[in-house]
């Protein structure tokens, strides 16, 4: 059994081989299909190949993976060659071969078709908002530098915004700027509907996401990203190794005699499924429910910045919890569920006006108070669950992430004291 290490690059990969312990370099060879077939070929059916993450490592751990034991793909931060004090591709080569056949590599998920496609289309759908966000940007600054002041309409780039904006007397250099920009605005918005349909296509033959799309303020990108990033649930043995995967963890500092102490949170994994988590949160904290209350009592404490985080947090745990347990959220708006999964419908291009959606959008306004009561009721529910629990806690022993917290008695002990004789 060899240990094959592949340092990849756009237009070759440099090879090494480790066998019978002793490490040798092969050479280069181009990263093109049939020079890699050929490649794939060459090596045994016992052999593995390591191969850090790049743009086109995914191609060529395709190619490879028939022909061989196992490839892995790692991470770079996990291999140290970016502190190396003599770093040449050669020699990052034999590294990863040396590491390989010792075993210390831990490979990186390799995710399937299905969720290579739908992070492809959300990475496309990401690239074309921020353009058409600097179009837009730059209208703004043509506004700005003419000193025409703010637009009269909420939404400059609606029907009567653009009106307003043809009716304006501007340069000639700055029209020019005007009307290339809003071309490019209308083309932009072209694309992202046909990128958006195709996500909703694939959302709703997905029941995980018509599952998270349950929770209010979870819309489709938001679960649709969330899956992008996470892939397969079951890899992860509990809510705390996803909060960890996806960088919404605080990091710990401890040494010597010294508590440990916390600080922001780590940042590692990927960083769009934080920012969809993020603003998920930010919407479903103007609802009603359990989330709301959770994010008022981290409020309170630490801010309404790091209690949106914490919210964040909060519901990648509970998306766990219902991809695990195959169950929708409790706490749902069913009206609320119905309208975002016709809109979804909408999105991904069923007609318009049928029979049976006709009640989707007039929605009994009793029926949606109604509803909003229970949310009410299930937010006071959590509020007071979580105080009988703040006021039952045992006194805290131990070293604790947050400083003080080891010697400090809880609020039901110092109730319990002064209430004492």
């Amino acid at each position: 059994m060899r240990a094959v290490g592949l340092d990849v690059h756009r237009d070759f990969c440099e090879v090494a081989i480790v066998e019978a312990g002793v490490v040798r370099s092969a050479g280069r060879i181009q990263t093109t299909p049939e020079t890699l077939e050929l490649f794939a070929a060459s090596l045994g059916r016992e052999d593995r190949v390591a191969l850090e993450v790049t743009g086109n490592a995914w191609e060529i751990a395709r190619i490879l993976e028939p022909h061989v034991a196992r490839v892995v793909v790692v991470s770079p931060a996990d291999t140290g060659i970016r502190q190396a004090r003599a770093k040449t591709d050669r020699l990052d080569a034999r590294t990863l071969a040396k590491l390989l056949a010792a075993g210390e590599l831990d490979a990186v998920w390799m995710p399937d078709q299905r969720t290579r496609v739908m992070r492809r289309r959300l990475s496309r759908r990401e690239q074309l908002v921020r353009a058409r966000t600097r179009a837009k940007n730059e209208i703004h600054a043509v506004l700005v530098r003419r000193l025409v002041g703010r637009p009269p309409v909420s939404d400059l780039f609606g029907v009567k915004g653009r009106e307003w904006l043809r009716s304006l007397e501007l340069a000639v250099e700055e029209a020019e700027t005007v009307e290339g920009c809003m071309r490019h605005v209308e083309f932009l918005d072209a694309e992202i509907a046909e990128v958006e349909r195709l996500i909703a296509r694939d959302a709703l033959s997905s029941l995980d996401a018509r599952r998270l799309m349950t929770v209010p303020g979870v819309n489709v990108i938001c679960a649709a990203t969330f899956l992008a990033a996470v892939g397969d649930i079951r890899r992860f043995r509990g809510p705390r190794q996803l909060v960890g995967y996806l960088g919404l963890d605080p990091r710990v500092r401890q040494s010597g005699n010294t508590p440990a102490k916390s600080g922001r949170i780590s940042e590692q994994g990927p960083p769009s499924a934080r920012w969809a988590l993020v603003e998920a949160a930010w919407s479903a904290i103007q609802q009603p429910g359990p989330l709301r209350a959770f994010y008022e009592r981290v409020s309170a404490r630490r801010g309404k910045q790091i209690a949106a985080v914490a919210a964040a947090r909060k519901l990648a745990c509970l998306f766990w919890c219902l991809l695990t347990r195959g169950e929708d959220y409790a706490h749902q708006q069913p009206s609320l569920t119905a309208k975002k999964l016709r809109r979804l419908e909408l999105t991904a291009g069923a007609p318009r006006y049928t029979r049976q959606a006709a009640g989707v959008w007039k929605t009994n306004h009793a029926m949606r108070q109604a509803e909003r009561e229970l949310a009410q009721q299930a937010e006071a529910s959590y509020t007071r669950m979580v105080r009988d629990w703040q006021a039952a806690r045992p006194a805290r022993v131990g070293a604790s992430v947050t400083p003080g917290r080891a010697s400090r008695p809880s609020k039901g002990e110092v109730a319990r004291q002064t209430s004492s004789p």
